[in-house]
């Protein structure tokens, strides 16, 4: 478990390698950790007998940066990296983000934008005849016609602007060993009908059962046209009875093959007990290595997919919503292997996945018929058929607490308190907050309009309020001071300005007062981002109000801030134009004084200011992606995976 995989001719020459068989280009540095997918897709291919070298993050403006391993005997693999490259460098407000978390000493500016789109270019200049297949987050959720909020345009599938062979979509392992065999029986173009999870283009329609899309000159003149092009792809992403979707470009079809059926435990397991290094490359030892690691280092992966649904989250179009999980086992062995490595100080950071206590199917029906088309399985109402049994997950965390070296084990990725709800399940509460919480849990209500939530596909306001004075109540009978971190979204679609001001009202009744607020990204690959393109629910195509404006979502924020003095001037005239004037005054119910007082730019009251206000939100920029995910969290974006990190986690 101390050699990498190659990643200079050096290593080559050392393993007494000619050739490799896959090239892996990536945006992100070399990790060798589960988390990281460049890592997965490598260590899995190897496990299958083939030989893989990565490229991270080459000179995109030197060809010659990507002839460095050599020509590959079967294909050129590209990824992005764990994040779409245009979130990775821009906020909501488009300014470029002073940090890249996934780069060597956390510097910006290692990766071009629209990354997976650069590289294939250059790898294809390299190596004009080798085959080229992109994947990651970034092509998964470019893969049809999309809309994109960096150019505020619709663009092309990435698969036509590429120029590639195939597209991965999904988390993408069985695809990718398929599409190896391909390659090496010589059989790689007449497989590709037959592999699940994969994108090409055809100059015609397959002949088997399969549904057409409006085409991307349709969806680009048209914005119904879009949301009826969004309905059809997203109600065609279960491997059960998804079919195949097709959506023309130009005088070519892009052709979507039905999703790849969900990992076995058996095969979750395998993937996980790679020998992965679990350390970034030690060529970054000199600029401190690769600041992701820090977090995941030491946390597990238990599983995969989430039937949450949330609207803003890019996992039901990436991981889809069947629940895949790991072995008791096979945790408890890589949480001995972290036990063993010098630097692990007896904390498991977290044990979870998009949604940390979704740990088996939703229903047993999923296991044979798939989600239910057109149905939720949590919110905004639980459905009564959901399992929301916590008792595997909990029996997980006692045996990993256990553990002879281990002093704690954290619970920090998603937890959705309205399924705890829905198990009317104290005791797992109890249990959390004495053992699994150190001072403060985050969870994520992200509004409560109810118009709003329902929009978003989240549980109510009453649900949180339940939830919290359970948890209040659990801490208080342990004697304990810890602490609910609450997340809230500004400008989702469907919010409107009094909308926001009911929020601003929520947060002065129950003393929160947000340090930090996230505005909602319109990611590619989300029903919300249908929405806020088309100002259209594509479900059932009833027009949908949407925040774009910049002053109009300014005064959104600013709202979620009243305290701050400096949005004095936004939220004076955000509650004037709603006719909210009775919230302006010195009375208990009023959010502002008639007239700014004081210049303290931060909190300028002391109404409850304790930390059981949102300190939250500030490692929230980019969470709307997918996915993910994740500083201590399961889901990966880079060839293949889709959420890496608390702050870009697209979903619980």
């Amino acid at each position: 478990m101390d050699r990498f995989l190659v990643t200079e001719p050096s290593d080559m020459k050392e393993r007494g390698w000619a050739e490799l068989d896959f090239v892996l280009i990536s945006g992100d540095a070399y990790v060798d950790h589960p988390s990281f997918a460049p890592a997965v897709i490598g260590r899995y291919l190897e496990s299958k007998g083939y030989r893989v070298g990565i490229i991270d993050q080459p000179d995109w403006n030197d060809v010659e940066a990507f002839k460095k391993l050599g020509k590959p005997r079967l294909a050129s693999l590209v990824t992005a990296g764990n994040l779409d490259s245009m979130l990775n460098k821009f906020t909501a407000a488009k300014k470029i983000r002073r940090q890249d978390d996934y780069s060597p000493g956390g510097e910006a500016g290692h990766r071009p934008d629209r990354a997976t789109l650069v590289y294939a270019n250059r790898m294809k200049e390299a190596y004009s005849d080798v085959p080229l297949i992109i994947g990651g987050i970034e092509a998964s959720l470019r893969r049809f016609g999309h809309y994109d909020y960096w150019s505020d345009t619709v663009r092309r599938s990435i698969l036509v602007d590429s120029k590639a062979d195939v597209l991965v979509y999904g988390m993408g392992e069985l695809q990718i060993v398929e599409l190896a065999d391909a390659l090496d029986q010589g059989r790689f173009k007449e497989s590709l009908p037959s592999i699940r999870g994969i994108c090409y283009m055809a100059k015609e329609i397959p002949t088997i059962d399969y549904v057409e899309c409006p085409s991307f000159e349709e969806i680009k003149a048209d914005k119904m046209a879009f949301a009826d092009a969004f309905r059809i792809q997203y109600d065609e992403q279960d491997p059960f009875y998804g079919r195949i979707v097709v959506q023309k470009h130009g005088d070519r079809y892009l052709i979507q093959n039905t999703p790849a059926l969900p990992l076995t435990q058996e095969e979750m397991d395998g993937v996980y007990n790679l020998p992965y290094t679990r350390k970034w490359h030690p060529k970054y030892d000199d600029k401190g290595g690769v600041p992701a690691l820090s977090e995941v280092q030491f946390s597990l992966v238990s599983q995969r997919g989430c039937f949450g649904s949330c609207s803003f989250c890019a996992i039901t179009n990436h991981q889809g919503r069947i629940i895949q999980n790991r072995s008791h086992e096979s945790l408890i062995d890589e949480a001995q292997t972290m036990i063993e490595m010098d630097n692990f100080k007896g904390y498991i950071h977290d044990v979870g996945g998009p949604t940390a206590n979704f740990r088996h199917l939703a229903c047993d029906k999923q296991a044979v018929y798939g989600a239910c088309k057109g149905r939720t399985c949590a919110a905004p109402e639980p459905c009564e058929n959901l399992n929301t049994n916590h008792d595997d997950y909990i029996a997980l965390l006692r045996k990993l607490r256990k553990l002879k070296g281990v002093k704690k084990v954290f619970v920090r990725s998603g937890l959705r308190y309205d399924y705890v709800l829905a198990d009317n399940n104290k005791d797992f509460v109890r249990e959390l907050c004495e053992f699994h919480v150190s001072g403060q849990l985050k969870v994520a209500p992200e509004h409560v309009s109810k118009r709003v939530t329902n929009m978003m596909g989240k549980a109510g306001k009453e649900e949180f309020l339940t939830f919290k004075s359970w948890f209040e109540e659990a801490n208080k009978k342990l004697g304990k001071k810890q602490y609910l971190v609450p997340y809230f979204m500004s400008s989702h679609p469907g919010c409107a300005l009094e909308d926001a001001i009911e929020l601003a009202e929520f947060l002065r009744d129950q003393h929160m007062y947000p340090e930090q607020v996230q505005d909602f990204i319109p990611t590619p690959g989300s029903l919300s981002t249908c929405m806020y393109y088309t100002g259209i629910n594509p479900l059932d195509g009833k027009p949908v109000y949407v925040a774009k404006k910049g002053r109009d979502k300014a005064k959104q924020r600013a709202l979620m801030q009243y305290k701050n003095i400096e949005n004095y001037d936004l939220v004076k005239e955000a509650l004037i134009e709603a006719n909210r004037r009775d919230l302006i005054g010195f009375g208990p119910e009023c959010l502002i004084p008639p007239r700014p007082i004081g210049r303290n730019s931060n909190r300028t009251g002391t109404g409850g200011g304790n930390r059981n206000s949102v300190q939250a939100n500030n490692r929230r920029s980019g969470r709307q992606s997918g996915e993910q995910r994740s500083k201590g969290r399961s889901s990966r974006s880079g060839m293949t995976k889709g959420r890496p990190s608390n702050k870009s986690r697209g979903g619980r």
